[in-house]
């Protein structure tokens, strides 16, 4: 175990899971399973929105770039869990551990973003359906797209620049799976530490908490259209259910892990909330809105017809 001086250690040591050589075995092939799900089911969203006509709208053009998102996001922590299932020594570079950080709150902050835009698309849908098509013109759509990866990168430089000022001094061991925010500010024995937090924590929340009230007050303004205006609307609604449902998963795993206070003999508890919100969310998410979504489901039947006729 290598021991940093009041700077930056070359290495973290991270301690994972337990290190039985049969549950590392059980949660490689899991976690395989996982990414291999999670890469193929995102892709075949983009794919299936890129090649069907009728999929070429606002809300399928938001949903393209959140599998793209979870692509990345789940890529910045899972290869190197995999990487490290049979390592004796579970070690990640100072700059590697920094560079983790960034990329990880860069795609969680843009997810966070991209979520409340698609909120706000279907506000537009259901409550301004007549001035729907020039509110969320294709101007607009790159705009909050654009919006959502700049918020994203913006408040993850600061916070990864920040992390990576602070001196660390004693044992380097993180008691994680990957190098997340939290738990390397703990290995710093710096007297700032709680101030940086405060800083780090403040922008981290400033968007996801915006994010959230910006998707929570749009679906009071969906409920309330729907209740005032009957079937129509109720119909409309049905698209709402898979994007209700991935919030819920995204920000709930979220909330629990950062703002509930946990005691010292919760770490493992810790370590299973950020697999849900790290890497089983983005492997749900292309899930749930095939099953919940008529015309995805359409476009793959149509996909498959076409690949049968072609054999």
């Amino acid at each position: 175990l290598q021991r940093g001086n009041l700077s930056s250690p070359i290495t973290f040591l991270l301690l994972g899971f337990s290190s039985a050589y049969r549950a590392q075995v059980t949660l490689c092939l899991c976690f395989s399973l996982i990414y291999l799900m999670t890469v193929l089911g995102n892709l075949l969203i983009m794919t299936l929105i890129w090649l069907d006509t009728h999929l070429h709208s606002p809300m399928y053009f938001f949903l393209g770039h959140l599998s793209f998102l979870d692509i990345c996001y789940s890529s910045v922590t899972l290869p190197k869990i995999l990487g490290d299932s049979f390592s004796p020594q579970k070690t990640i570079s100072f700059v590697g551990c920094i560079t983790q950080i960034y990329f990880f709150l860069c795609f969680g902050g843009s997810e966070c973003t991209l979520l409340a835009a698609m909120a706000y698309d279907r506000y537009l849908a259901i409550c301004h359906p007549l001035h729907y098509p020039v509110l969320m013109s294709k101007k607009m759509c790159h705009c909050l797209v654009a919006i959502s990866w700049l918020s994203g990168s913006f408040s993850s430089l600061i916070q990864a620049f920040l992390t990576a000022r602070l001196p660390f001094c004693g044992s380097n061991m993180i008691n994680h799976l990957f190098c997340e925010m939290p738990f390397v500010l703990k290995a710093s024995c710096s007297p700032n530490a709680p101030l940086n937090k405060i800083a780090l924590y403040t922008l981290a929340g400033t968007i996801a908490t915006g994010s959230f009230l910006l998707t929570l007050m749009s679906y009071i303004h969906i409920i309330r259209a729907v209740l005032q205006k009957g079937a129509g609307t109720q119909r409309a609604f049905a698209t709402c259910t898979s994007h209700l449902i991935v919030v819920s998963l995204f920000f709930g795993a979220g909330a629990v892990a950062y703002l509930v206070p946990h005691s010292s003999s919760s770490k493992e508890m810790d370590k299973v909330l950020a697999l849900l919100y790290a890497i089983v969310t983005p492997m749900l998410n292309p899930i749930i809105y095939s099953l919940r979504n008529s015309e995805v489901k359409g476009a793959i039947r149509k996909s498959l017809l076409r690949g049968l006729l072609q054999i």
